[in-house]
């Protein structure tokens, strides 16, 4: 199956040219501002079903506002062999995207260049985030980091004002299969006072073989390092609280141990795919920081800092630590 081999070593192309509902895709560019008083989240995607249908969905966090541009499926191409997809008149890529929407939920407008890409390493026993579960055919969700951190260039008209880009920093990822989970929490954030430094971290119910599991993927891209805690790789939950003003992540490995606390703020609500439609309501916001420690098992602390503009969603943290409790009995 090449084609299989291709699109897992490659986890930016397109995965569902010969896919049956329930599936979705969905790419997700986010732009901060030189000077961070902009955040914005691009997410061209498509979703097939009774309400197959493609769309474009922007979070301007600045205005704290959502717009969603749906369009026919027949608007959605994709290249085989490379990311390249284009909605309409949209069109998107690892070098970056152009905008050209008009409709009831707004106006978007304009072109972003994307240059020195931070991807998640790829390999043949660990092709990305996913590390040896993205050669498993039958996850009900797959994630890639497609760069953790990279260089901005260019300007968008949203609605009544233009955002200026130039030298601002950004992070692009993708989720792809038949929904997101059914409870999760994801933090990102590139913007720390050290340079180099970025954060993606999710925890999640897990369907698997008509039960589940919470697991969980956290890398902490520091100074030219990949420090990588998953359940795949053997590191183990410590800590999950969720409260209406944090989240608190504990996890640790057989050498080091990673503290994370995501302050939540007020979000704006997305829409995420279920297996019926987009019907999930995905609260998040682009505003937040993360407080970041890791450190040996012995106490000696190898990086400190806090992430500032973070993305965080929260979606139904309740079935999230009812699995995580019933793991611990």
């Amino acid at each position: 199956m090449p084609g299989f081999i291709h699109s897992v070593i490659h986890p930016a192309v397109y995965h569902g040219h010969r896919k049956q509902s329930p599936f979705f895709e969905g790419w997700y560019y986010k732009l901060v501002s030189a000077d961070g008083t902009d955040r914005v989240a691009i997410i061209p995607a498509v979703i097939l079903g009774e309400d197959g249908h493609a769309f474009i969905q922007i979070l301007d966090g600045n205005q704290a506002r959502m717009g969603y541009h749906p369009f026919s499926l027949t608007d959605f191409k994709a290249a085989k062999e490379r990311f390249e997809v284009q909605i309409a008149e949209n069109f998107f890529d690892l070098s970056g995207f152009s905008l050209n929407l008009d409709s009831n939920a707004g106006l978007a407008s304009g072109t972003i260049q994307i240059t020195d890409l931070t991807p998640w390493p790829v390999t043949l026993a660990s092709p990305g985030v996913m590390g040896w579960y993205a050669w498993v055919p039958a996850m009900e969700c797959y994630h890639g980091v497609l760069s953790f951190d990279h260089k901005l260039s260019g300007t968008l008209t949203l609605n009544d004002r233009v955002v200026d880009f130039n030298g601002g920093r950004g992070y692009l990822e993708k989720d792809w299969g038949a929904s997101f989970p059914e409870g999760y929490v994801w933090m990102q954030t590139n913007h720390f006072l050290q340079q180099g430094v970025s954060l993606m971290a999710s925890v999640a119910v897990i369907p698997w073989r008509r039960s589940a599991f919470p697991g969980f993927i956290i890398g902490l891209w520091q100074g030219g390092r990949l420090w990588r805690f998953a359940t795949y790789t053997g590191a183990k939950l410590e800590t999950l609280e969720i409260t209406e003003d944090y989240v608190l992540i504990g996890v640790q490995n057989r050498r080091r141990r990673l503290q994370l606390q995501a302050d939540r703020v007020k979000g704006v609500a997305l829409r995420g795919p279920t297996k019926a439609n987009m019907g999930l309501r995905v609260d998040e916001s682009l505003a937040g920081t993360v407080a970041i420690r890791l450190s040996t098992l012995g106490g000696e602390v190898l990086f400190e800092g806090t992430g500032m503009h973070a993305g965080l969603e929260v979606v139904q943290p309740e079935r999230l630590l009812h699995w995580i409790k019933g793991e611990r009995k």
